[in-house]
């Protein structure tokens, strides 16, 4: 797991250069709640890209024929006040995290308790986890939250596969990112 430390470059992959982000144009139900998210990995990004621009041209936001995103660059500055919680690893309470955030009212004292933090990090659930996840939720490997369950989405979720995920989840968090640049990537 990549830890968060003073100076390290991250990535934000979107169907247009963010150079500003704000927190209310975060969608809400994402691994770690509404924020701003990046990673240390520039593919991965770029991966999102993809994603992105098709939600983009569903909406209307671009039009349909967009062949391209863009990655764009931040540098993480530390600040003393800033309150970060890690999952070092997907295990159980990482996917317990995710859900409560991806499915509302399901483990509601998880979602209380992580309001206090300006940033999470943790593993990406991404495309290849997404109906592993979808799955858990359905109840297909037994009731949320059992033993079982747990214990076979995470051993499907292959986590040691998974790329990192920075959420920025405050406006304090937002002010020790530095926009650094951005780069057009072809689809």
């Amino acid at each position: 797991m990549q830890e968060l430390a003073d100076g390290m470059i991250l990535y934000h992959g979107s169907y247009c250069e963010v150079g500003q982000p704000k927190l209310q144009r975060g969608a809400r139900y994402k691994d770690f709640g509404q924020g701003f998210y990046l990673t240390s990995s520039k593919e991965q990004a770029e991966k999102f890209i993809r994603i992105s621009v098709r939600k983009a041209m569903l909406s209307g936001k671009v039009d349909d024929k967009q062949s391209f995103g863009f990655v764009s660059v931040f540098q993480f500055s530390m600040k003393e006040s800033l309150n970060i919680f890690v999952y070092p690893e997907a295990d159980i309470e990482w996917l317990h995290c995710v859900v409560a955030h991806r499915r509302k009212n399901t483990f509601p004292e998880i979602v209380d308790k992580m309001k206090k933090y300006d940033i999470i990090v943790g593993k990406i659930a991404n495309d290849n986890t997404n109906a592993t996840i979808a799955a858990y939720m359905a109840m297909a490997y037994g009731e949320i939250g059992t033993k079982i369950a747990d214990d076979m989405c995470v051993k499907l979720l292959l986590p040691e596969r998974l790329q990192d995920q920075f959420c920025f989840r405050t406006d304090r968090a937002l002010e020790s990112l530095r926009f650094v640049e951005s780069e057009k990537i072809w689809l």
